[in-house]
C-alpha cells in the first residue's frame, strides 16, 4: 500500500532530512570496522575467547548528547525517526564502543495492551525524580478483578507505517517489521506495581499462599500472551544486532531453532529474566516465591539472559538451574570474583561498571580505569562484555561517554593482550 504523499505524516522537507541522515548511517554500516565488531559478538555469544566487548548506552543522557536544536525535522513521527538516525551516527562516528551500526530500520506494530484488570495510580516528583504509586490489589484472597492482558494490533495502521518507512528509506536502509513485546519475563515488576513493594515482602511471611496464587496468575497471564504472539505470527527474530537482555547484542547462529520454518516462536529467541525488585529478599525466599514462576517462561525460549541491576551472586545456586542460560548480568553491587568462579567460560559475564562515574561533578578517569582493571582481573578466564548503562545523566557532557568508551576499550585490549 503506497501512502498518499498529500496525506503523509512526513512532509517532503522532513523526508529529505531523513534520507540524508539515513545515507550517513548506511555509509557507516558498510565500513569494515562494523563487520569486525559483528564477528566479535558472534564469537562472544558462542562462548569463544575474545577480548571483552564494550557497549555504552547513555539512556537518560541521550538528551544531553542530541539536543533539541540539533533536530531538523518538524513532524513528530519524523523527529522520532530522526532521533534514531542521529543516535546511530553518534555510535558510528563518535562513541567508540563495539555496537554495530547495521544499516537497518525497524518498524514496530501499531498496538495496545490492556492492563491486568486493575491499574495503579502514580504521583510523580519533578525533573525526572522519584514517584510513588497506589497498588490496586488490596486483598490476596480476592483476585476476582484481575484479567490476563490482551494485545491488540491495528494491522491497517501497522501496514501503513511500514509502507511509509519503505517510501522514506528504500534504497538506503533495510526496512523491516520488528517489535519487542516484552522487555523481561521477570514478573516481579508487575507484582510490586499491583501489590506494593513493602506489602510483597510482608506477604512472603504473613500470606505465602496468597502470594503464590498471585504469582501463578502472573505466570499464566504471561504464558497466554506468549501463546497469542506465537499463534498470530507477531514475534520477530532477535539473533542479529538487536539489544538483548540488559546488555549485549543478539548475534548468534544458534537461533532460530533447527526446526524453524519461517514463523517465529519463543524458542527461536533470546529472552531476559530478572528480579530487581526482590534485591532485599533472601535467596531462600527468591527460590520459593519468584524463580519457580519465572522458570517455565524462561524455558520456552532458545537462549536466556538473566539479571539487571540486582546482585545475582547470592541467588546463583537457584539461577544455575536455567538450562539455556547464556548471559548473566554482574551489576555494580555484585561480587565479581564470586560470579567469575561460578560462570567461568560457561556463560557470558556481563560486567556493569558503576554509572555514577558519568554523573558526578568531577569526571575522574583514574577511578574509572582502576574499577575496570580490577574487575576485569577478577573476571579472568571468563567470557566478558563491559556494559555501561542506567545513566540518568552524563553531567551535560557528551565527551564523558566517548572518553569512557576509550578507557574501556584500552583496558579491554590490554587485558586480552596479557592473557
Amino acid at each position: 500500500m503506497e501512502p498518499s504523499k498529500s496525506a503523509s505524516p512526513i512532509t517532503n522537507r522532513d523526508r529529505g532530512v531523513l534520507r540524508r541522515l539515513a545515507s550517513r548511517v548506511a555509509a557507516i554500516a558498510r565500513r569494515e570496522d562494523q563487520a569486525g565488531k559483528r564477528d566479535l559478538w558472534y564469537s562472544l555469544n558462542a562462548l569463544r575467547e575474545t577480548r571483552p566487548l564494550v557497549y555504552c548506552s547513555p539512556e537518560g543522557g541521550w538528551g544531553e548528547i542530541i539536543l533539541p536544536d540539533d533536530f531538523e525535522c518538524e513532524g513528530g513521527l519524523a523527529r522520532g525517526w530522526e532521533n534514531f538516525l542521529r543516535t546511530e551516527i553518534f555510535y558510528g562516528d563518535r562513541m567508540g564502543d563495539d555496537k554495530v551500526v547495521t544499516g537497518g530500520f525497524d518498524v514496530p506494530y501499531v498496538s495496545t495492551r490492556t492492563d491486568w484488570g486493575v491499574h495503579e495510580s502514580y504521583t510523580y516528583g519533578e525533573n525526572r525524580g522519584s514517584y510513588v504509586w497506589d497498588a490496586p490489589v488490596k486483598d490476596l484472597n480476592d483476585l476476582s478483578a484481575l484479567r490476563f492482558p490482551e494485545i491488540r494490533v491495528d494491522r491497517q495502521a501497522s501496514d501503513a507505517l511500514l509502507d511509509l518507512a519503505h517510501d522514506v528509506f528504500d534504497g538506503i536502509l533495510e526496512v523491516r517489521r520488528h517489535h519487542t513485546w516484552l522487555w523481561s519475563v521477570g514478573l516481579t515488576q508487575t507484582l510490586v506495581k499491583l501489590r506494593g513493594m513493602e506489602q510483597v515482602m510482608l506477604d512472603m511471611v504473613t500470606d505465602p499462599e496468597g502470594l503464590h496464587r498471585l504469582m501463578a496468575f502472573l505466570r499464566d497471564g504471561h504464558m497466554a500472551m506468549l501463546d497469542f504472539l506465537e499463534r498470530e505470527g507477531l514475534l520477530h527474530l532477535n539473533n542479529r544486532g538487536e539489544y538483548v537482555g540488559s546488555g549485549g547484542f543478539g548475534w548468534t547462529d544458534e537461533l532460530p531453532a533447527p526446526d524453524f520454518a519461517g514463523q517465529v516462536r519463543t524458542k527461536d529467541l533470546w529472552v531476559l529474566g530478572e528480579s530487581q525488585e526482590t534485591t532485599g529478599v533472601s535467596p531462600a525466599m527468591f527460590a520459593e516465591f519468584v524463580f519457580p514462576y519465572q522458570r517455565p517462561l524462561l524455558e520456552r525460549y532458545g537462549l536466556t539472559c538473566y539479571g539487571c541491576c540486582e546482585p545475582v551472586d547470592s541467588r546463583w545456586d537457584t539461577l544455575r538451574a536455567i538450562p539455556n542460560l547464556r548471559r548473566v548480568s554482574v551489576s555494580p553491587w555484585c561480587d565479581v570474583a564470586r560470579m567469575a568462579e561460578n560462570l567461568q567460560d560457561r556463560c557470558i559475564l556481563s560486567l556493569k561498571p558503576n554509572p555514577a562515574h558519568l554523573a558526578t561533578s568531577y569526571f575522574d578517569e583514574d577511578v574509572m580505569r582502576r574499577e575496570l582493571r580490577t574487575k576485569l582481573e577478577q573476571a579472568r578466564g571468563c567470557r566478558v562484555e563491559i556494559i555501561m548503562k542506567d545513566c540518568h545523566t552524563i553531567g551535560g557532557d557528551p565527551n564523558r561517554v566517548i572518553r569512557w568508551c576509550g578507557i574501556a576499550r584500552e583496558e579491554s585490549e590490554q587485558f586480552a593482550a596479557s592473557a
